[in-house]
């Protein structure tokens, strides 16, 4: 039966790569209404062979609206996201806000999906970084039993949004052009540079960063830990990670090590992971070849390879994934949610 839709964040990168991927997979649509702040209001999307103008986002905007995709930032989800479940609509949250209610699935498609049907009106989609991680691992998991893993992230400018996108492209002419350059997004070069995630940093005091959160974590890694526990339930393994923002305009990349309850095969895990659902192998050892960002840029799924034998630790091995920060990182994720619902 077809819905009646609303994307907040209509104008923004997630918010259209979400309209790319309702017309794409075919959502059943009866009626679509874009919000967006006072700024984009009056802009015209294309959807469907139609113009479609956006609308100013207020707390009367849900009327007679089924299904709601919120990707326009955790302060704008928390003020109009209760409306919007007021008036009747399940929200399919992109924000951090809801990811760790209690009361709030947490959800990817390919490893929880049955739980979306607990919702109380909102549903909440992970963090991009845990779920380009989590796709891959689950399956692992189920299988062989996973204990631990540390996860080092290489982060892309698309996390950051499409202004964080632009400067990179605007500094690395730039700096390559020998001139200076003045960014308002990233707080340090970016362009032919690398650095520590520049997420909120947890010092211990509650201004700066979840209190729930370890010292000497960053938001960003802090996500992975909990989200990744909310996610797989009580059996979940031990996460640490490390995040990265590196000069790369899309898709993020991810090294793994990854410890099992007992040793498995390198060939067993490559067979678990060539059936799982949202992963692909993708590599060319004798040509040094694996997946890299520009293969997962646009793409579903998740791409791996590199897997190896950990020498210095028992049950462990190394794993190299790639993913598209927008699309299954965030896009994707969210309309299949929602295909849930149907």
């Amino acid at each position: 039966m077809s819905k009646n839709v609303a994307v907040i964040g209509a104008s923004g990168a997630v918010g259209q790569e979400i309209l790319g991927l309702l017309a794409e997979r075919n959502f059943p649509i009866n009626e679509l209404k874009l919000l967006a702040s006072k700024r984009s209001a009056g802009k015209t999307v294309s959807f469907g062979g139609k113009d479609i103008v956006i609308e100013e986002l207020t707390h009367d905007s849900f009327t007679g609206i089924d299904i709601v995709f919120s990707s326009a930032g955790g302060s704008i989800s928390k003020e109009f996201v209760p409306s919007a479940v007021k008036a009747g609509a399940v929200v399919v949250d992109n924000t951090s806000h809801y990811r760790m209610d209690p009361n709030v699935p947490l959800i990817i498609p390919e490893i929880n999906g049955d739980e979306a049907k607990k919702h109380q009106g909102i549903i909440a989609n992970p963090n991009c970084s845990t779920i380009i991680m989590a796709v891959p691992l689950y399956p692992l998991h189920k299988a062989f039993g996973v204990t631990r893993v540390h996860s080092c992230t290489y982060q892309a400018a698309s996390g950051a949004g499409v202004q964080a996108m632009e400067e990179l492209r605007e500094e690395s002419l730039a700096l390559a052009q020998g001139q200076s350059y003045e960014r308002t997004v990233i707080p340090h070069q970016y362009a032919f540079n690398l650095f520590p995630h520049n997420a909120p940093f947890n010092d211990g005091s509650p201004a700066n960063a979840d209190v729930s959160a370890e010292v000497g974590y960053c938001e960003e890694e802090w996500k992975m830990v909990a989200e990744t526990a909310k996610i797989f339930g009580e059996d979940a393994p031990q996460i640490n990670a490390m995040c990265v923002r590196v000069p790369i305009l899309r898709a993020h990349s991810e090294a793994l090590n990854i410890t099992f309850d007992k040793d498995v095969s390198v060939e067993e895990i490559y067979e678990v992971l060539g059936n799982a659902p949202g992963v692909k192998v993708q590599e060319d050892p004798a040509n040094n070849r694996w997946p890299m960002p520009i293969d997962a840029s646009g793409i579903d799924p998740i791409l791996v390879g590199r897997i190896r034998k950990d020498v210095s630790l028992a049950n462990t091995y190394d794993l190299w994934v790639v993913g598209d920060q927008i699309r299954k990182g965030a896009a994707l994720n969210t309309v299949q949610i929602a295909e849930l619902l149907l």
